[in-house]
């Protein structure tokens, strides 16, 4: 049974600034979720924090009972209200976020057995709600369960460069590991006198070559935020020397475009 203790008005801890969680961060959080639940927080007690292992500091752990608003994703059974721990930031007073009768957008797991009971994915899964905050997160849930759905990147299969029969004429095949085995593959082309153009296929297909994703889609999302900085050396099977420092530097002129994945959340 958890215990729960009310901190001392006097009670000093040191305060954490909290950024505005990025696409990437809300991504990371959809894509791990069993499902995303819209509640409104009822109660709050406070966990001891010797009962609340890995806690970090300037963070206190609650036990929190919210009313469930809506299920945006998960097909689990779950209870008109809901049950479930989070680590909240505190302030230099250590109080948390004033939250009772807010609403929420809970990343979580279903507990079997349990409708009423839920496992936040992170310890820090609760997010406050916004107008904006729900445009973004049901743009990000929808394009996660779309059949099209660009698939979860892992690596670098192959990369090689083949010379075109004109000066400055080629093209860079980027094959790419993924989660299911699916394909996946970045083209990077050269023209003369033009500037290089790249684009990817998330199948068989072959790629929109000069209309690369998007930055803050899904797309971009797979290929920012899991691409490798550099492919394994034994993954560049370019014939010759020349031809192997080419796909290197398309490697590298990908990744630039695609910008860095930036995170706010821990």
């Amino acid at each position: 049974m958890l215990a729960f203790q009310a901190l001392p008005s006097h009670a000093q801890a040191p305060s954490v600034t909290v950024s505005e969680p990025t696409y990437a961060d809300i991504a990371d959080l959809a894509d791990s979720s069993g499902m995303v639940v819209l509640a409104q927080v009822k109660k709050l007690l406070r966990v001891k924090d010797e009962r609340a292992p890995g806690l970090a500091p300037g963070y206190g752990r609650y036990y929190v009972e919210a009313q469930t608003k809506s299920l945006l994703t998960g097909s689990a059974p779950l209870g008109e209200s809901v049950k479930y721990l989070v680590d909240l930031p505190l302030d230099s007073r250590g109080k948390p976020p004033k939250l009772k009768k807010t609403d929420v957008f809970l990343f979580a797991r279903s507990v079997p057995g349990r409708p009423d009971e839920l496992q936040l994915v992170t310890p820090t899964a609760q997010r406050p709600w916004t107008e904006a905050g729900e445009a973004r997160l049901r743009g990000i849930l929808k394009s996660l369960v779309s059949p099209d759905a660009p698939a979860v990147i892992t690596g670098v299969r192959e990369l090689f460069y083949v010379p075109g029969t004109l000066a400055g004429q080629g093209e860079t095949q980027i094959f790419l590991k993924t989660k299911d085995g699916s394909a996946a593959s970045i083209t990077v082309r050269h023209h003369p006198g033009t500037p290089p153009a790249w684009g990817v296929s998330f199948s068989e297909l072959v790629a929109n070559v000069g209309h690369p994703p998007e930055r803050n889609t899904l797309a971009w999302y797979r290929l920012a935020c899991f691409l490798p900085n550099s492919p394994p050396s034994d993954a560049n099977v370019s014939d010759g020397y020349a031809a192997k420092k080419q796909a290197e530097a398309d490697y590298r002129m990908v990744l630039g475009d695609l910008g860095v994945c930036e995170r706010n959340l821990s």
